[in-house]
Order: structure tokens, then C-alpha cells, then sequence
């Protein structure tokens, strides 16, 4: 509660500081620098929800800039509308567009869907130029100069584009604290991780790109009327606005509220000097000093200023402050009695199969879960048991095959759809969000369940403490050993509240203390109603667990059955097990 009454404290005086300078400075020229400074700021905030929470690179945020501009100018124009109407029409449109523009575009990912963006604002030129309207001039309209926002006095444009910064601020705000926001960095940190907590990637892109696309508009229709008066497609659609926003933004730290807000209040007025002082000479000299900018923060500062600058403060506070921590142990034997399994089917498999390229991973692999078992799945490296992982929780579709849940067909489901009816997931190598902390890690699993922040974090630290780990819920995922990782991934599906687990190798890389805490907490999730699959290399250990095995070999599962009765299967030691193992046996 505490830090959340502090971020809005930090916007309210930021605001006070713009009202303050507002009325301090006044010379004409000072006022139209800090009109930019805010315009350029709440450009930087617009396009930091869709590229800084969610990760989606768009060089081509300018589109939503242009249309602000064009559709409050010609509705002045061609309608006589109020520009304050015009911009409420203008917001619309643009958010018509973010969805037109996301549904093809975000089945792109990465260095694609930023190419792909850069396609909008090209043929938004071209349109345009076509239909007519390489320039269009706002009217003058003298005897209503408020109701159609040519203002006298250029203070009246400071507070226009000050009441445009905090509205964006204040969204930011709203996205970044809640379940959308969580969403959102976790797409940016491990887009698969987040589906397999429940987080449908398309719809919080889709609507982060929305939400982005409605503060644009205001600023570009804010920006004509302030600052350029006359709309052409270069001018609105072109690169000048793309760079100026990514300058703004990646100087002072994407991915933050704070960040656009540094880079606009240090960028705008440095090239905005420079272009009156020595530009005349030097024609040019606001890109280079923006090219120079850039080049200086990715050598020195990649993530931008705010992130450098906390994670000095972070590091200094951390030096040999840290108390010494018991290390997790075990809970107590009560607290891990088993559950017995049931003869419930939870999940059948029929036939599932699945190549690539002609090699075949599964090759017609039938077998059930029974509610509340621990089940292991063994086999050599390359026998497919990832890849029926893959299967199970949705990230791979098989070719031929039947996967169903509670007696429901979930084959081809999505991860996030799988999820939310109960099947939870761990990964062979632990996928963290390793910006957000322990505890906002295991939050975005909560939110499967609960939309509500609070009550998230509640059972996000629930499930820390099931797992031991409820004293290192504010430290950050770079600072765990590989044991706490595994155990807070856990705690992750857990705060799913899943019906099956699906666990791939959480033994991996852990002591042989680790391995026994962790076969501790396993059956603890199973004495709590869970039923478990788990893939293991670390045979002994997988013996101490499992109620039943099933092996894998070159796709095929090649046998099935209680641990003694598999491990002593002549074809399993064969393929798997090895002559060690039929030396060990007989020596028994």
C-alpha cells in the first residue's frame, strides 16, 4: 500500500514541478521547449506501454501520432468541429487502428513485428498524399480562440500539454500496478513462460496496444495546434517523430513510468538549444546529437538511465548488508505424508504422435494420469519426453492424437487456456521474469485465479511459504541458487492452483541436499491433492517418488508399471538403464 501511495505522490509532483515551471518561465521561446518537454514525454509514456512493459518493439508508433493530427484537423476543417471534440473522434480511430493493425501483425514476434510496423505510417503517406492532403492548415478561427485551441497565451499550451502528460501518467500508472501490467513485463522477461502461467499473450499485446494508441492521438492532435499548425504526411508520419520518441524513451530507461519522463526533460531542451544556437552552421544537428545519445547509452547504458541509476543504489545498499540466511530445509515428515492415488483418470493420452522435419519425436504415445499420483517419465536424451511435454500443456500441437482433461478434449489448446483449467508447468531450464521480484513472479501465476492485485499477492505468498521461501519474496530471481529457483518456479504453478503438474526435471543441477528438499516439497504438492508428472534423469531419486513410471524410448513408450517392476524390464535397462544397472540389480 505504502508504494503504491508513493508512485501517485511521485505524479503529483511531477505535475506541481510543470505547473511551477509553467508559471516561472516567461519567455515565449522557454514556454514552446517545455511545451515539447511534456508533449514529448507523454509520446514516450504512449509508446512505452506497448514496447517498454510489453516488450514489442514498434517503429512505427507514429502512425497513432498522424492520425490524432490529420483527423482533429479536418474535422476543423471540413466540419467546423472543435478540436476538443476532434480529439475524442481521433482517439477512436486510432485505437481502430491498433486493433486492425494488431490482429495481422502480432503473429510476428521480435525484430519481424517491429520491420512490420514501420509498413503503417508509410502507406498512412501515401494515403494522404493520394487523397489530397500533402498540407492542410488550420483555420483561424479569432472570435472562439479557446473552444478551438488557439491560444494567445502560450502558458494555456503548457497546461494542455501538462494535463496530456499526467492523464498518460496516471494510465501508466493504472497499466503498470495492475494484473495487465504484471502481464505485460512477464511477456516482455519469457513470453512461453507467461502462457504457461496463464497469460494469454495475444489479447494483453492487443490491448496494450491499444491503450498506447489513444495517448498518441491526443499528442499528435496536441502537438499541430501547439507547435506546427500546418499538417503534412512528413511531419506527422515520418521519422523525425519515430526517433524522437525512441530517443526520449530508451535514454531515460524504457519499461519504466519514470523513464520517458528523464529522457524527454534532458533530450528536448539539449537538441532544442542546439538547434537554435548552432543550427544555422550546423544543419542537422538535432539527429546527430540524438544518434550521439543513443550510441552513448547502449555503450554505457543500455537500459537506460533510470535502470543504471537504480541498480548502482540497489548494488550500494546490498554490499555487505545482507544477513546471513538459514538454508531451506526439508518440512517437517507430517507435513509430507502422502496422499494416495485414485483411480480417477485426470489426463489421457490416445495416440498422440508428432514430427519435425521428418524426424519423428512421438510416435503413437497412449497412457492415463490418475488423480493424485506422481507419475515419472523416463528415457534417454532425445526419446521425446519434452516434446510430449510440449504436447500436454499446449505449446506443440500433435499431428495425429488426442490429449483430454477431466474427460474434455484440450488438444491444440493454448498454454494459457490449459492453465487456467488446471494444468500447471515447470520448465527443464527455470524461466524466470527476472525484473520483477520473487513474489511478483509468483503473482503472475496467481492471476490465473484472481484479477485482483491484492488478493494475488496474498496467494503469491502463500505459495512462497509452502515452499520455504517467503523470506526471499522481495529479492529478485538473479540472486536465488539454483535450488531456490526451482522451488519458486514451483510455487509459481502452484499460485496457479492447478489440478496436474507437469514438472520437467526440477532435479537438474541441484546437490544432493537440494534433491532431497526438493523430493520433499514434490510430495508436498502431492499430499496437498496435486497430482504430478515429472520428467527425471536422476534415477534413484525418481525411485524414491513415483507411484508409477513410464519409458520412453525413440518416441515409443516402451514400458509401463510400478518403478520395480520397470527397472527390471529387460528392454528398459537395455535402451535406458544399462548393463550398471542389471550389475546393481543382480547384486541385490
Amino acid at each position: 500500500m505504502a508504494s503504491r501511495t508513493r508512485g501517485w505522490l511521485a505524479i503529483a509532483a511531477v505535475v506541481a514541478t510543470g505547473l511551477l515551471l509553467t508559471f516561472a518561465v516567461q519567455e515565449r521561446y522557454h514556454h514552446r521547449v517545455l511545451t515539447l518537454v511534456f508533449l514529448w514525454a507523454a509520446m514516450g509514456l504512449a509508446w512505452n506501454i506497448i514496447s517498454g512493459y510489453a516488450g514489442q518493439i514498434s517503429f512505427g508508433h507514429q502512425v497513432f501520432f498522424g492520425i490524432g493530427a490529420y483527423v482533429t484537423v479536418l474535422l476543423v476543417v471540413k466540419a467546423g468541429l472543435t478540436p476538443w471534440v476532434g480529439m475524442v473522434v481521433a482517439v477512436g480511430v486510432a485505437v481502430l487502428a491498433a486493433v486492425l493493425i494488431g490482429i495481422p501483425t502480432f503473429r510476428l514476434a521480435g525484430i519481424y513485428f517491429g520491420l512490420a510496423t514501420l509498413a503503417y505510417p508509410l502507406i498512412f503517406r501515401i494515403v494522404m498524399d493520394w487523397l489530397g492532403y500533402q498540407e492542410v492548415a488550420i483555420p483561424m478561427k479569432r472570435e472562439q480562440p479557446g473552444w478551438f485551441m488557439q491560444f494567445n497565451e502560450p502558458r494555456s499550451f503548457d497546461l494542455l500539454a501538462l494535463g496530456v502528460l499526467a492523464a498518460t501518467l496516471a494510465l501508466s500508472r493504472v497499466i503498470e500496478t495492475s494484473r495487465l501490467g504484471y502481464r505485460l513485463r512477464a511477456i516482455r522477461e519469457n513470453e512461453q513462460a507467461a502462457e504457461a502461467m496463464g497469460v494469454d499473450g495475444f489479447r494483453c499485446k492487443m490491448a496494450a496496444y491499444m491503450l498506447s494508441a489513444a495517448p498518441a492521438a491526443v499528442v499528435g492532435a496536441v502537438y499541430i495546434h501547439a507547435i506546427l499548425f500546418i499538417v503534412t504526411p512528413e511531419a506527422v508520419f515520418g521519422l523525425l517523430v519515430i526517433s524522437q520518441t525512441l530517443v526520449v524513451s530508451l535514454v531515460g530507461g524504457a519499461g519504466t513510468l519514470w523513464g520517458p519522463l528523464i529522457g524527454a526533460a534532458l533530450m528536448v531542451p539539449v537538441s532544442e538549444i542546439l538547434d537554435t544556437t548552432v543550427g544555422d552552421r550546423l544543419p542537422g544537428i538535432q539527429g546527430v546529437v540524438y544518434g550521439a545519445a543513443l550510441m552513448l547509452i547502449m555503450l554505457y547504458a543500455p537500459e537506460g538511465l533510470y535502470w543504471r541509476v537504480r541498480q548502482a543504489v540497489r548494488s550500494r545498499a546490498g554490499r555487505g548488508g545482507e544477513a546471513a540466511r538459514s538454508v531451506i530445509v526439508a518440512p517437517p515428515a507430517d507435513d509430507a505424508v502422502a496422499s494416495a492415488p485414485t483411480q480417477t483418470v485426470l489426463l489421457q493420452a490416445r495416440g498422440v504422435s508428432k514430427a519435425f522435419i521428418g524426424l519423428q519425436a512421438l510416435s503413437d504415445v497412449s497412457f492415463d494420469v490418475r488423480e493424485r499420483e506422481i507419475l515419472g517419465v523416463i528415457g534417454p536424451n532425445g526419446a521425446g519426453k519434452t516434446t510430449l511435454f510440449n504436447v500436454l500443456n499446449g505449446f506443440l500441437i500433435p499431428d495425429r492424437g488426442e490429449v483430454r482433461f477431466l474427460g474434455q478434449p484440450v488438444t491444440g489448446l493454448r498454454p494459457s487456456a490449459l492453465c487456467r483449467r488446471g494444468v500447471g508447468r515447470t520448465f527443464q531450464v527455470a524461466r524466470t521474469f527476472p525484473h520483477l521480484t520473487v513474489l511478483e513472479n509468483v503473482m503472475v501465476g496467481a492471476f490465473a485465479r484472481d484479477a485482483a492485485v491484492s488478493r494475488a499477492r496474498v496467494a503469491a505468498m502463500a505459495a512462497l511459504a509452502r515452499m520455504g521461501l517467503a523470506d526471499r519474496a522481495e529479492a529478485f530471481p538473479g540472486g536465488l541458487t539454483t535450488l531456490e529457483l526451482r522451488l519458486m518456479e514451483l510455487a509459481r504453478c502452484l499460485a496457479t492452483a492447478p489440478r496436474l503438474v507437469l514438472l520437467d526435471e526440477p532435479l537438474a543441477g541441484l546437490s544432493a541436499d537440494g534433491i532431497d528438499v526438493m523430493i520433499a516439497m514434490i510430495r508436498r504438492v502431492r499430499a496437498g491433492g496435486v497430482t504430478v508428472v515429472i520428467i527425471e534423469h536422476t534415477m534413484q531419486a525418481l525411485l524414491r517418488l513415483a507411484d508409477r513410471l513410464i519409458v520412453l524410448d525413440q518416441g515409443r513408450r516402451l514400458a509401463e508399471g510400478a518403478p520395480g517392476q520397470v527397472t527390471q524390464d529387460p528392454g528398459v535397462i537395455e535402451a535406458y538403464l544399462g548393463k550398471r544397472w542389471l550389475a546393481r540389480l543382480a547384486a541385490r
